[in-house]
C-alpha cells in the first residue's frame, strides 16, 4: 500500500522544516499553507513538498486545510499520514502503522503515541503531554496525527470543513457509523512542540475545546453515539450553571449563600486524589473556559453569526 503525507501549518518556522525533513522519502508530500508570512511556502517547496495555498478570504478551519490536501492527493495513493506542522513523525511509525492496516482491513484510521517535545517547559505542556496518552487498542477517535485509508476518507467526504475544532473525532464518528474501526497502537508516532507557556494560550485552547464539545454534541449527541454530551454537560454545569447559582444564592439568601463556592475547592480535592493537585486545579478552572466556548457556539447558532478566523493550535 502506497503512503502519502499531508502537513498543514501557518508560520511554523523551524518546526515546519523539522516536520518536512522527518517525512523525507515520503511521496507525495503535500503541505497546505494557511497564509504564512515567514517563508514557510518557499521552505516547503525547497524540501520537495507540493504546496497548496488556502484562499484566506474564506473562513479558516484545520478541517478545510486537511480537505484541501486530500483533494490534491493522487488517486493511486492508498494511505495518507496527516500531520500538523509543529510535529515530527517518529522513526518506524509509518512502517508499523502500514503493517497494522494491511493486517486489519476493517480499520480505517490508526494512530500512536504523540508526545510533547518539551513537557517540562511549562505546566501546560506537561498537561498536554498527558492528554495525548490515550488508551491503547480500539478507540472512538484519533487526533490530528494519524494514518488513514484514503478510500474510507473519500467515501465519507473527508473532514467537515465548518468545524472550528474537533474535526478528527467527528470524522471518526462518521467512519464508525459506516462500519470502519479506529485503532491506537502502543507505538511512538509523533513529537509535538506545543509551545504553550502562558496562561492565555492555555485558556484559548481550552475554550476552543468547549466549543468543539458543544458542536460535536449538537451533531452526534443522540443515542447511541452521545458524542461529547457528557463533556458539554460538565462544562456547562461547573463553568456556567453553578457560578450563576452561587450569585443568585448570595442575592436571595445573603452572604451565607457565598459559601456554596466551596464546592470548587472540594471538587479540586476530590480530583486531586486521582491526578494530583495541579491537574485538578486546571481541570476545574478549565471548565470556565470550556463553558465560555460552548456558550459561544450556542450564541452563534442563535444569532446565525459567522465563524471567525482562528488559530487551530
Amino acid at each position: 500500500m502506497s503512503i502519502g503525507a499531508i502537513v498543514i501549518g501557518r508560520n511554523e518556522g523551524a518546526r515546519l522544516i523539522a516536520c518536512l525533513e522527518g517525512l523525507s522519502g515520503v511521496a507525495p508530500l503535500i503541505y497546505v499553507d494557511s497564509g504564512s508570512t515567514d517563508g514557510s511556502v518557499d521552505a516547503a517547496r525547497t524540501r520537495g513538498a507540493q504546496v497548496v495555498e488556502l484562499d484566506m478570504s474564506l473562513p479558516f478551519t484545520a478541517a478545510r486545510a486537511r480537505n484541501a490536501g486530500l483533494a490534491a492527493l493522487p488517486n493511486d495513493v492508498d494511505l495518507v499520514q496527516f500531520l500538523d506542522g509543529d510535529c515530527v513523525v517518529q522513526a518506524g511509525w509509518l512502517d508499523q502503522a502500514q503493517a497494522f492496516l494491511a493486517q486489519h482491513p476493517d480499520v480505517a484510521v490508526v494512530c500512536g503515541r504523540r508526545r510533547e517535545m518539551y513537557p517540562d517547559a511549562s505546566v501546560y505542556n506537561a498537561m498536554i503531554d498527558d492528554e495525548w496518552d490515550t488508551p491503547v487498542g480500539e478507540t472512538l477517535a484519533c487526533g490530528g496525527d494519524a494514518l488513514m485509508r484514503v478510500d474510507a476518507l473519500r467515501a465519507v467526504q473527508g473532514y467537515r470543513e465548518d468545524l472550528i475544532a474537533g474535526e478528527e473525532p467527528e470524522l471518526c464518528v462518521r467512519l464508525r457509523q459506516v462500519g470502519w474501526r479506529i485503532w491506537r497502537l502502543e507505538v511512538e508516532m509523533t513529537a509535538h512542540d506545543a509551545q504553550i507557556t502562558q496562561f492565555g494560550q492555555w485558556w484559548k485552547r481550552t475554550k476552543r475545546a468547549g466549543h468543539a464539545f458543544a458542536e460535536g454534541a449538537a451533531l452526534h449527541g443522540a443515542p447511541p453515539e452521545r458524542h461529547w454530551v457528557a463533556q458539554t454537560r460538565r462544562a456547562l454545569i461547573w463553568g456556567a450553571a453553578l457560578p450563576i447559582f452561587v450569585v443568585l444564592a448570595a442575592i436571595f439568601i445573603g452572604p451565607i449563600g457565598l459559601l456554596l463556592v466551596l464546592i470548587y475547592p472540594l471538587q479540586i480535592a476530590r480530583l486531586g486524589r486521582r491526578g494530583g493537585v495541579s491537574w485538578a486545579c486546571f481541570s476545574v478552572l478549565g471548565k470556565f473556559a470550556e463553558a465560555r466556548g460552548a456558550l459561544s457556539y450556542y450564541w452563534r447558532q442563535f444569532t446565525g453569526g459567522k465563524k471567525r478566523l482562528i488559530e487551530y493550535k
